[in-house]
């Protein structure tokens, strides 16, 4: 199985398979606005301006950290922290509710907390997890590290 099999949705209401970032690493990320980790957002959005696409899922899973609309929340990482990158619709990541993206993400290891990044393989293929405190800048290290 590989992630490009699965699809997502947009705010706007657009669907789009993840087909689509076949042939280039792809960074997913689940994302809350009133997170300790929301500042993570600046070094995601350095990340996509840098060339890797970036998707960003907003999951109210944890401490309630993800109350707003679907509207509210691209507003929000748009005007206060100047993401570019695609921002879904909010999704949950563990339990029966689970979108199927994240199901097949975590597989047996719930997704402990908001800010839980998956590094994608141009093959579609999950290379990495990284937990929530391992920073952008780290993962920028491990890419840089890994291309030369």
């Amino acid at each position: 199985m590989s992630v490009h099999e699965f699809s997502v949705t947009f705010p706007d209401g657009r669907t789009t398979s993840l087909s689509a970032y076949a042939g280039a690493p792809l960074l997913l990320v689940n994302v809350a606005s009133r997170c300790g980790f929301t500042p993570q957002y600046a070094g995601l959005e350095e990340l996509h301006r840098g060339g890797l696409a970036v998707i960003g899922f907003p999951c109210n899973q944890f401490g309630g950290q993800e109350p707003g609309t679907d509207t509210e929340i691209a507003e929000f990482c748009s005007t206060t922290w100047s993401v570019t990158f695609p921002i879904t619709t909010k999704v949950e990541v563990n339990g029966p509710g689970a979108d199927p993206l994240w199901a097949y993400l975590r597989g047996a290891e719930d997704i402990r907390w908001n800010f839980t990044k998956f590094l994608v393989r141009p093959d579609g293929t999950v290379a990495r997890r990284y937990e929530s405190q391992v920073t952008p800048a780290t993962i920028a290290e491990d890419l840089s590290r890994t291309a030369g």
